[in-house]
């Protein structure tokens, strides 16, 4: 693991202890689960800015959710 810098603010450095002197476990573990999970929310946001982008331009274009359902043998739940 790469060895990290954080500088907390006070609120979130006392709630951090507070749950790890809780539930026993460490603070890196609760830092790097909340990373981990926001981390994978930005990479969604980004790859969905970047689509839409993409669509506004015309590099990429939609396909209608019928066609989907229909390529793949879905039946739609109208």
């Amino acid at each position: 693991m790469t060895p990290v810098a954080l500088r907390l603010p006070d609120e979130i450095a006392q709630r951090l202890n507070q749950l790890a002197d809780r539930t026993g476990r460490s603070k890196t573990f609760y830092m790097i689960e909340a990373i981990r999970e926001h981390l994978d929310d930005l990479e969604d946001l980004y790859l969905a800015e970047q689509r839409l982008i993409d669509i506004q331009v015309g590099k990429s274009q939609t396909v209608p959710l019928e066609e989907v359902l229909e390529l793949y043998g879905l039946e739609s739940r109208d």
